[in-house]
Parts: C-alpha cells; structure tokens; sequence
C-alpha cells in the first residue's frame, strides 16, 4: 500500500506552481500543484489524458479557447493533444493524475515556465 497526503507537507512557490509527484503507482502518477492566487500554469498540452481534481481553492481552467471555472471538488477529464491554461483564482491545490507513459518532469517544466 503507498499513501500521500494533499494535505500534509505544502509549500507553495512566490513566483511559479509548486508541482510535487505524491506517488508513482503501476497505472499512474498522482501529483500535487500548490498555487497561489494569481499565479499561472500558460498554454500547454499533454500527449496523454489526464484528471485534475480541485481539492482546494478555485481556478479558472482554460480549455482550447473557452474558460471553466473549477472549485474545491470539481474533476475535470481532458484528453491527450488538448491545449489548456490555469490560473489560481484564490491559493489553490490541485490533484493531476497522470498516464503512467507520461512525465512529472514535464509538469515540472510547464510551472517553469509560467
């Protein structure tokens, strides 16, 4: 059995999201992405679908041109190839679950260059 917290540990970046993989597990990565109000994620796509879960806060999440506002217990699915933004309306936690075949590192370069 493996477990993580969202809740445990958060460290939230003044200039960039704070990206952190809670587990690696045969099927996928669970990652946590800390973000304070106002900051952003920029455009960007995943070759891969994934699940972003908002367990805290509020985003707006930006969807090939069209915005969605998420908030604490929303789920959104979104297939490999989409183009996507986010940005912190309030500090926020998000939940990505990631394809197995897929890249933390990635993520990590995405909040990079936000």
């Amino acid at each position: 059995m493996k477990t993580a917290s969202l809740n445990k540990d958060i460290v939230y970046n003044e200039d960039k999201a704070a990206v952190q993989v809670l587990f690696d597990t045969p099927n996928s990565k669970e990652i946590r992405i800390a973000m304070k109000k106002g900051q952003i994620m920029k455009e960007h796509k995943t070759p891969y679908p994934i699940v972003v879960e908002i367990f805290q806060g509020k985003i707006t999440f930006g969807v090939e041109g069209n915005t969605h506002s998420l908030e604490k217990g929303d789920l959104a699915s979104l297939d490999g190839d989409i183009p996507h933004d986010l940005k912190a309306e309030e500090d926020s936690i998000i939940r990505l679950s990631l394809s197995k075949s897929d890249s933390a590192e990635r993520v990590k370069d995405v909040a990079k260059g936000s």
